[in-house]
């Protein structure tokens, strides 16, 4: 798949790609390097993005309900207002990520590293499922 110039396959070098509200519903990108991407309101619904690097990514507004980010460097990447409704974060590193507003309800953050992330505002529910030990209420977290 291509778009705005850019291959879109596992393992494709994408840093510093500009995707800003690109298509990528379902897309492949397992392990692709996304340092510094622009995925600002893009649509990744569905996609994996397992063992990818989105250090430092822009994903404001992105919709990535139900994605597998499974293993992801997620480092300081900026998630706000971001749809992860059902994503699956499992052991992803979201180290100084932003996360506040964000949709978190029935997403799973077991093993995620959460180390000064930012989360004041998200929303969560009773299915969303969090590191051993994570207090998410004291985080800012919100439940519907």
């Amino acid at each position: 798949m291509e778009i705005n110039g850019y291959t879109i396959e596992p393992g494709a070098e994408l840093e510093g790609a500009e995707l800003e509200g690109a298509n990528l519903e379902g897309a492949d990108l397992r392990g692709a390097e996304l340092f510094l991407v622009n995925l600002y309101e893009a649509n990744l619904q569905g996609a994996n993005l397992e063992g990818a690097n989105l250090e430092d990514a822009h994903l404001e507004g992105a919709n990535l309900e139900g994605a597998n980010l499974s293993g992801t460097n997620l480092y300081d990447a900026k998630f706000t207002s971001a749809n992860l409704q059902g994503a699956n974060l499992e052991g992803a590193n979201l180290r100084h990520a932003h996360l506040s507003k964000a949709n978190l309800s029935g997403a799973n953050l077991s093993g995620a590293v959460l180390t000064w992330a930012l989360l004041e505002g998200a929303k969560a529910n009773e299915d969303t499922i969090w590191p051993d030990g994570f207090d998410p209420k004291a985080a800012g977290v919100t439940f519907e």
